[in-house]
Formats: C-alpha cells, structure tokens, sequence
C-alpha cells in the first residue's frame, strides 16, 4: 500500500514505519526527561541564588536534557526544617541548606558546629573535601539528604566596642548568639556572658547597650547595619559553617552511574562558582564597612581561643563519645 505526501508523491510503506518509530522516540525521550524543583533561602543578589541558577543550567547540559531542574528562590517553598523535610521525604528533590539546623537531625553535621574546629574557610573546605567529610556527607546521606557538593557561608567573627584579640578581651562582655549550647558554651568558657536573642532583636541591643558584641560574617555584619552601632570587628573565625548542595538519596541513588557523575559533576562546578561570588561579596562587605569606621583587627594566633575551647570540647565529646573519631579526624587534616 502507498501513502501519499503532501504534493503527491508517494511514500513507500517502510518510510510510514520509519516516521512513526521516529515520532514515538522522540516522544519517549520527552516523557523520561526528569523535572526536578530546587529550593533556596536567598534572594536575588546572593551568591547562592547565582550559584543554584548555574546549577540549574550546568545539569541540564550535563544530562542532555534528560534532568532539569526548577529553582525556587526566597525560601518560597517554606522554611528551612520545612524545605529540609521535603527534600529528605522526596517532595523536593534539591535544597541548599547551611549545614546548622541539620545537626538535630545528623550528629555527624555537628561537626561543624564545633567553636574553632576549623582554622580557617580553607581549612574547612579540605576537611569536608576529605575523609571527615566523606563520613559527615554519608550519615547525611543515610537520613536521606546527600550533600552532592559545599558551599561558603563565611566565617564569624566577633563585632563589638572594642578590639578582641585574645579571649581575655572577651571576659565579662555580654555576646549575642545563635540559641545553641555549644555556642553559649563557647562565651561561657572565655568567661563572657552568652545573650541568645532573636537577630532582628541585635540591632537595637547593640545600640542601647543591652549587648556588648555579636558575632557574623562580613556580607550579614554589612547588610544589617550592625556596623552603625559598633566600632570594631575581629577576625576570630570562631564559627565556619558551609552550606551544601543537597538532593534526596532515594532519587540521586536512582540514577544511572553516568547521570550521577554528570549531576555530582554540575553541582561541584556550581559550587566553585559561588564560592568565588561569595570571596567577591564578602570582600567588598569588609572593605564597605572600613570605609564606614569600622576598625578591623586580625587575630595572628588562635591558639589561645582553641585551649579555651578544651572544657567545650570535652563536655560535647563526654555526651557524645560516638564523635570522637570524627573530631579528631577533622583536629588532624592540615
């Protein structure tokens, strides 16, 4: 039988066929193309909204089309516990989360959460990028949210009314910080008073003086405006705490192993991206804030902050002596 295409012209039977074979593999391909949707915190402007945006357009040429991914920006898809459940259930297939609020759920995150375990963002990146971090990025992975790549989220250091230089100058100043033990902790040894406080509550407790100091990194320090109402900042890099590109085990585990290196592949290259957009923005935000008076001083030797740190140390490690490997596996990378 001929069929007859447009014009006149006969189609030989095996053309049909072709045609049509043609037609549904284009068809299957299309269908077996993975939609995946991204949640993120940050706005327009963040290093991490540029970078999630770079992600999203890295795994898509990395598949082939095959995987793309819809990212949602402002935390539209809820908060962070909420976002973090999602991804860990496999409603959401992607997050980037600041490894922080993940520690209540993972131990092994708390690693990070320790004061001084790092000496410095370079520091932190090695150890995550080693064995430690293999064995941190496995436990996550085991609750069902597998760090693919780290981001940078900067160091805190501490801003006050006076230069802080060894943790003698931190005795008797009341410190605001995030509501956690170990943090609390972490003033307590150095013989300062721990003010946990909401962070829209900082502003004005440092201007009235109910707080002496804080503790932030350079682009939130900025951004905030908590350098109007204090005079200097030292670099005593007390917290370094990354943030991740994380994805559901169940779904990531699914895949092929050439669409997990190519998915793994994007991630890590979108995370080089950003932390390149944060060195850009966090170097800006210090010398924004110089020029804006703040005086900022370097801490040559961190050694006596990390010896004051030992009772910290051995009260978490006496709760959880399952740690201790990890902690020293992280004390021992150089």
């Amino acid at each position: 039988m001929l069929h007859m295409k447009p014009g006149g012209e006969p189609m030989t039977f095996t053309k049909t066929i072709f045609a049509a074979a043609t037609a549904v593999a284009l068809i299957a391909s299309s269908a077996s193309a993975d939609s995946w949707r991204a949640w993120n915190i940050h706005n327009d402007g963040h290093p991490n909204t540029g970078a999630m945006d770079k992600f999203a357009e890295l795994i898509d040429a990395a598949t082939g089309g095959e995987i793309t991914l819809d990212v949602f920006h402002g935390g539209v898809l809820g908060s962070q516990p909420d976002a973090l459940e999602q991804v860990r259930i496999g409603a959401i297939e992607v997050g980037n989360f600041n490894l922080g609020p993940i520690g209540p759920m993972v131990k092994e995150a708390n690693l990070v959460s320790l004061p001084f375990i790092f000496k410095s963002v370079p520091h932190m990146f090695r150890v995550l990028e080693g064995e430690a971090g293999q064995t941190v990025a496995a436990a996550m992975g085991e609750a069902g949210v597998l760090p693919l790549a780290w981001f940078d989220a900067g160091a805190r250091s501490f801003y006050s009314q006076k230069k802080i230089e060894t943790p003698a100058d931190v005795e008797g100043l009341k410190i605001r910080v995030m509501n956690n033990n170990l943090y609390t902790s972490m003033i307590s040894a150095m013989g300062g008073n721990p003010s946990p406080m909401a962070f829209s509550e900082v502003q004005q407790a440092l201007k009235t003086g109910v707080v002496d100091g804080a503790e932030n990194n350079f682009p939130s320090f900025k951004n905030v405006g908590h350098y109007e109402v204090t005079t200097h900042y030292s670099l005593s890099e007390h917290l370094i705490i990354p943030e991740c590109i994380c994805v559901n085990t169940t779904k990531f585990n699914a895949l092929s192993a050439e669409m997990q290196a190519a998915v793994r592949g994007a991630a890590e290259e979108a995370a080089l991206f950003q932390r390149e957009l944060w060195s850009v923005d966090s170097e800006q935000a210090r010398v924004d804030v110089e020029a804006a008076g703040i005086k900022v001083n370097e801490i040559a030797d961190k050694g006596p902050f990390q010896s004051a740190m030992d009772s910290v140390y051995a009260d978490y490690l006496a709760a959880n002596p399952d740690m201790k490997a990890l902690v020293a596996m992280a004390q021992a990378t150089e």
